[in-house]
């Protein structure tokens, strides 16, 4: 049995008018850092993303979504989200078949493609204080807003548990 495709970000703006999801969306270069994005603070408000895609030797596999300027400790993290040993980054095979995003893409909204629930998303506590989240809309050439209340009511409809910890130092 094959993979279904990986959803657009079209597919992702009609799922979440489905669910009634207030979004907007600023279009603009391609950036894959942080640092990239950086620039583009002024034109959208609210709390921007950094996305960790990682996975255990169990090879359970983890996202991490935490405010763009947030430090995870890397070696003790496993142990605040229930990962069976220190972690390390899931390869871009992975984060496609699962999340359906190439490096430099991943994002929350990236579950939508996690059809298997292969992934436990993590939203950071401190992220989660913004009343606006930023993230990818399933490619690095935009910006989605989104209400904080309304991205644990995408991922839920995703069939995912929004799992808020304090995650980040």
């Amino acid at each position: 049995m094959s993979e279904a495709p990986a959803r657009t970000p079209v597919d992702l703006f009609q799922f979440l008018d489905s669910l009634g999801i207030v979004h907007k969306t600023l279009d603009h270069q391609p950036v894959f850092t942080v640092a990239e994005s950086a620039a583009l603070r002024d034109a959208i408000p609210g709390g921007h993303t950094k996305n960790l895609f990682l996975k255990d030797k169990k090879d359970q596999f983890f996202l991490l979504t935490v405010d763009e300027n947030a430090t995870v400790d890397l070696k003790t993290v496993h142990t605040l989200v229930g990962g069976a040993s220190k972690f390390s980054f899931g390869k871009p095979e992975k984060l496609m078949e699962y999340l359906g995003v190439i490096p430099g893409a991943v994002t929350a909204f990236g579950v939508l493609n996690d059809v298997g629930q292969n992934v436990t998303i993590v939203l950071d506590e401190e992220l989660m204080k913004n009343d606006i989240i930023n993230c990818h809309p399933l490619s690095n050439d935009a910006t989605t807003s989104i209400g904080r209340d309304d991205l644990i009511r995408f991922v839920e409809a995703t069939g995912h548990k929004a799992n808020v910890l304090k995650v980040t130092t």
